[in-house]
């Protein structure tokens, strides 16, 4: 993710736990099966209550959503690698959030599903899904409406995983396996 990427944002509050982003049913869908993968993408963030829009359209297909932006604690609850898959299936690049679970986190590198960054200042109660923003990674930025920018935190040594595409990927492009 060199380029920035730039489209519109789905805003969440605090605590989005595991069952939210995948609820426990679509558990049973095989992330290494195209079209198994891609049916997971479209229950991303479905447990979400229904106050919420939906992530992805009814009729299936990709989010019209790019970035989902969170509060504090965000990917709380059970270890489950499918909540990032879910959601980097839907087509969500990154999520900016001011914390994580550290499971999540982790997940999020282990797979290179998305990147998982953390912000400076409390965006979701700043932005509003649908807003269009941009994220820079390389400049350690989002810019929102209006030009308004946004701090970011580096994502270090986990942005080279991140981009390579997880860590098999990773360690297979370094040569520590075959």
């Amino acid at each position: 993710m060199a380029a920035p990427v730039r489209g519109k944002v789905f805003v969440v509050g605090d605590n989005i736990d595991t069952d939210q982003i995948i609820p426990a049913q679509y558990l049973t869908l095989v992330p290494t099966i195209p079209e198994e993968y891609a049916k997971l993408g479209t229950y991303a963030l479905s447990g979400l209550p229904d106050s919420y829009p939906r992530l992805v359209p009814e009729d299936g297909g990709q989010s019209p959503y790019v970035l989902v932006v969170a509060g504090r604690n965000f990917g709380c609850g059970s270890s489950r690698e499918h909540a990032p898959i879910s959601l980097g299936a839907a087509g969500i690049a990154a999520v900016v959030a001011e914390s994580y679970a550290r499971i999540f986190f982790r997940n999020c590198i282990a797979t290179g599903e998305l990147y998982p960054v953390e912000c400076e200042e409390r965006l979701c109660e700043v932005l509003k899904t649908g807003e269009t923003v941009e994220l820079d990674l390389d400049a350690g930025l989002l810019k929102g409406p209006a030009g308004k920018t946004y701090r970011l935190r580096p994502l270090g040594d986990a942005r080279a995983v991140i981009d390579k595409g997880g860590l098999f990927d990773y360690a297979r492009s370094t040569g520590m396996i075959r």
